[in-house]
């Protein structure tokens, strides 16, 4: 749950408040900070939490009910039901807050740029150009990570006004692509030079690394990412069900 003390990012890239919350409360019931059974503060509690009103707060409780999340009991109020893995906008997203709970991502856009694919990426996609996306990350307003993400020149090209916080949603609205799968490789890397001052790790500093291939529905990789995160801020959480 959010502090009441910072409103809810309401900017005009990032996702709906409600889809902010129900997202962020998916996540911490991933993340077992939520327990199966637990019964939810009342609604005007937890509005405030929220930072919204009940009525923003009751459209995101119905997509956690439809998705079969939380039980509305009359009179009794809102309990918690772990189920089977659900998707969602962040079902993909891996990093986790390192001191517990899964945290809502967003992310700040440093820059979109259309250009030729570097020699350091693998073989992949259909094209030798693509739009490069630069990202600061954050969980709630905590920056952990900065991230480099390819999406191949033969899927299409999205321009800067159209990216929203998460890209996979914005390639679902602006391509009609959908990411249906991924492979991870973790490892250590250096922090580019190219990641800004305000960042936690300096250019060079030695840290966590993820690279990532995307497929849609297609056989060939349609995306490629790099991702620099701060160990003491973040933890890459694969889990198996």
């Amino acid at each position: 749950m959010t502090d009441p003390d910072q409103p809810r990012d309401q900017r005009s890239d990032a996702l709906p408040i409600y889809m902010q919350i129900s997202e962020m409360m998916i996540r911490d019931l991933a993340a077992g900070r939520l327990q199966d059974g637990q019964k939810l503060p009342p609604e005007r509690e937890l509005a405030r939490l929220h930072g919204t009103t009940v009525r923003t707060l009751r459209k995101a409780l119905t997509v956690l009910q439809d998705q079969g999340l939380i039980e509305r009991r009359h009179g009794s109020g809102n309990y918690v039901r772990s189920g089977e893995r659900v998707e969602s906008v962040y079902s993909m997203f891996r990093l986790e807050h390192a001191d517990g709970g899964g945290g809502l991502p967003v992310a700040q856009v440093l820059s979109v740029d259309w250009l030729p694919k570097d020699e350091l990426q693998p073989e992949w996609g259909g094209s030798d150009h693509g739009t490069r996306f630069r990202r600061l990350r954050f969980l709630d307003r905590t920056m952990i990570a900065v991230e480099e993400i390819w999406l191949d020149g033969a899927a299409g090209r999205i321009p800067r006004e159209a990216v929203q916080d998460s890209l996979y949603l914005t390639y679902k609205k602006a391509l009609k692509l959908w990411i249906t799968r991924a492979e991870d490789r973790v490892g250590i890397g250096r922090v580019p030079d190219w990641s800004p001052p305000e960042f936690t790790l300096s250019p060079g500093t030695t840290t966590a690394y993820i690279e990532r291939l995307s497929w849609a529905q297609t056989t060939t990789a349609v995306e490629f990412s790099r991702t620099w995160y701060d160990t003491e801020k973040a933890l890459y959480v694969q889990r198996l069900i």
